[in-house]
């Protein structure tokens, strides 16, 4: 299936954009449909023509759901889900979120959030009021604070998840020493298999259970779930937004546009 690529995000494997072209035994979507998808992107994402495989992978895009919103929704989302799947957080427990405030961060507040949970972010002070709208409870500078005190002060006892989006091997054992004897840590990095005090871990990437693009895409589409651009930029300015993603604090998502 061959579609015309609209607002590509900066990572290259998320797309969306209008089918001028479906492939023999093609059925789920036509030409002219508006669609979104992840890592079935083959031919890449930045240009003006994507090649996107027919698969959970791909999703038709909701009428209300703008082009830049789709374009920064896939793998973040997605990713996000497979976090909270595995972390099962229930309502009244308290969640640990450390990178709040990128791409899946922002995802996962939100969907820790449905769940009933209470959520601690971790973000600047300058994003506080950002990570608020999304639905913490609480936030926490990590630049300027001790993430694991802090969150033993709003949990004494430790919180019963801990989604680090940040951190990779050794490196989460401070996140993981935020949790309660027995809690939960969720990362889409690599560590260790468990932690002291019997704190469990679990990792996970990007998956494509089928329908869950599409239940993502009409969550936002309604409003339930939000898509945080940080910046945007025109196809001609895309070094531009590969250098600034690279070397710049940027929160959410960056789109780049057709």
């Amino acid at each position: 299936m061959t579609c015309r690529s609209s607002t590509p995000s900066y990572r290259v494997v998320d797309v969306t954009g209008v089918v001028e072209v479906v492939g023999e035994g093609v059925s789920r979507f036509s030409v002219g449909d508006r669609v979104l998808a992840w890592n079935g992107v083959p031919s890449g994402g930045l240009a003006e023509y994507a090649l996107v495989q027919d698969a959970p992978s791909a999703a038709l895009r909701p009428a209300t759901l703008g082009p830049a919103e789709s374009a920064g929704l896939p793998t973040a989302a997605l990713t996000a889900a497979a976090l909270i799947d595995e972390a099962t957080p229930r309502a009244d427990e308290k969640v640990l979120v450390v990178g709040a405030s990128g791409g899946a961060g922002s995802f996962a507040v939100q969907l820790a959030k449905q769940t009933g949970a209470k959520v601690l972010a971790t973000a600047r002070t300058d994003e506080e009021d950002l990570l608020r709208r999304l639905g913490a409870d609480a936030t926490v500078d990590y630049r300027t604070s001790d993430v694991t005190a802090e969150a033993l002060r709003w949990a004494p006892g430790g919180v019963d998840v801990v989604i680090d989006l940040t951190h990779a091997g050794p490196a989460l054992t401070g996140a993981a020493a935020a949790a309660r004897p027995g809690g939960r840590l969720v990362s889409p990095l690599m560590g260790p298999p468990a932690f002291d005090r019997g704190v469990t871990a679990v990792y996970t990437g990007t998956r494509t259970p089928p329908g869950q693009l599409e239940a993502l895409a009409v969550q936002t589409a309604e409003g339930r779930l939000r898509v945080e651009i940080g910046a945007r930029y025109s196809f001609t300015d895309a070094p531009q937004a590969l250098a600034d993603y690279a070397h710049k604090h940027l929160h959410g998502k960056v789109v780049i546009t057709f």
